[in-house]
C-alpha cells in the first residue's frame, strides 16, 4: 500500500515549467504535471527518429480540453519550426532553426529525466509505461 502511494505521488508531481526565448519569460506554467509532459517529450522524439522526419509536437494534459489549443507546440516549416503556447506571457519571436529546437527538446528531454531520477530515487524506465499522456496530431506515415 504504501509503494502504490509513493507511485501515485510520483505520477502527479508537479512543478512550476518556464520557457525563456533570449532572455524574456514566454511561457511559465505553474502546476505542471511533469512526468506527463516528459513521456509527452519522449514519445515524440522516439517517432521522430522511427520515421526520420520531425513531426509537430502538441502537449495536452489528461485533464486539458484540447478545443483550447495544445499548451506547447512545436510546428515545423521547412527548416524552421514555430513554439507556441496557449499560456505565453509575452508575443515574443518563436521561430527557431528546425535543428536547433529539436536539440534544444532533445536536451530538455535528457536533463528532465537525471532531474526526475535524481529528486525521486527512480529509474524513470520503470515508471514509463504506468505514465499517462496524450499527444495529438501525429503524422505516422
Amino acid at each position: 500500500m504504501e509503494n502504490e502511494k509513493t507511485f501515485q505521488a510520483i505520477l502527479n508531481a508537479e512543478a512550476t515549467f518556464s520557457i525563456w526565448i533570449n532572455e524574456d519569460l514566454y511561457v511559465e506554467i505553474e502546476g505542471f504535471v511533469i512526468l506527463e509532459f516528459y513521456k509527452s517529450l519522449l514519445e515524440w522524439l522516439r517517432i521522430n527518429r522511427k520515421y526520420k522526419r520531425i513531426q509537430e509536437f502538441r502537449y495536452y494534459t489528461i485533464e486539458h480540453d484540447e478545443r483550447e489549443g495544445a499548451i506547447i507546440s512545436l510546428l515545423p516549416f521547412g527548416d524552421k519550426a514555430r513554439l507556441t503556447s496557449i499560456w505565453t506571457k509575452q508575443e515574443l519571436y518563436n521561430v527557431f532553426e528546425l535543428d536547433y529546437i529539436v536539440e534544444q527538446l532533445t536536451l530538455l528531454e535528457t536533463d528532465l529525466k537525471r532531474e526526475i531520477e535524481r529528486y525521486f530515487d527512480i529509474n524513470v524506465r520503470h515508471f514509463i509505461n504506468h505514465i499517462p499522456y496524450r499527444l495529438l496530431n501525429i503524422e505516422e506515415a
